[in-house]
């Protein structure tokens, strides 16, 4: 689904992203762990196409695709798709009408109103989340928890093909972290969806299986291993991490 070879990102000149290479397969999750800094959410922004991110070497193949060839809106008609870690705000745009755009625009539809809010509740009751929310504006006056449902409710919508989901699980109460792993859960069995996981907690894995988990530092891998590999570094943190790529 996703192979990235050789990847190097500048912001602002100063280099970011340092010959970074990972692979994801259809279906899979992977867990992208690592101190601040380290480059985790400038990956996530360079595959979704943020112009003040410079790709200066590498590739990045999307599902047979040259993703880095794709404008950002392009890319979200594919099937990526990112959950920012902190979302703007936009008065005056309802989450029922912006969510109806973007839906009909990723499936070449011209859903009504009347019909697309069906759509919506089915999602939404998924989520736990009130009927009425539908008729707020875009994270207007959004507490961090209702941010992230949002985005996850965005996700539900779109039904990506692979989901960069950028500490999502920061902030949440236990409750509302089963919630999002329930949405992530249910399209990666509907549609075989795949997840970059970027996190620096362990707890989200114990309600999402992950395939593989990578510890990034100075812009490149420099770790890789399984579920346990996730407790280990959030007991002992991240200082004793080499440069190199160890298994």
């Amino acid at each position: 689904m996703l192979e990235i070879k050789n990847l190097w990102v500048t912001i602002d000149d100063k280099p970011i992203l340092q010959g970074l290479a990972l692979k994801i397969g259809n279906g899979e999750t992977h867990a992208l762990m690592g101190p601040n800094g380290s480059g985790k959410s400038t990956l996530a922004q360079t595959l979704m196409g943020h112009p003040n991110y410079t790709v200066t070497k590498g590739k990045v193949v999307f599902d047979g695709q040259d993703l880095l060839k794709l404008e950002s809106d392009q890319r979200a008609h594919v099937g990526v798709f990112l959950s920012f870690q902190y979302p703007s705000e936009i008065p005056g745009v309802t989450i029922a009408s912006f969510l109806r755009m973007v839906y009909n625009k990723k499936n070449g539809q011209t859903m009504s109103p009347i019909k697309f809010r069906e759509v919506l509740k089915e999602k939404m009751e998924m989520l736990n989340m009130d009927e009425d929310f539908m008729h707020r504006y875009l994270n207007d006056g959004f507490s961090g928890g209702e941010k992230k449902r949002m985005e996850i409710l965005q996700m539900l919508v779109l039904e990506p093909k692979l989901a960069i989901l950028d500490e999502t699980d920061s902030g949440l109460d236990v409750d509302a972290l089963k919630l999002v792993a329930k949405a992530v859960n249910f399209l990666k069995e509907k549609n075989n969806m795949s997840v970059l996981l970027i996190t620096h907690y362990s707890r989200v894995l114990k309600n999402i299986a992950v395939d593989k988990v990578r510890v990034m530092k100075a812009g490149k891998i420099v770790q890789e291993g399984g579920k346990d590999l996730a407790e280990e570094l959030e007991e002992r943190g991240y200082a004793g991490e080499k440069e190199e790529l160890t298994h």
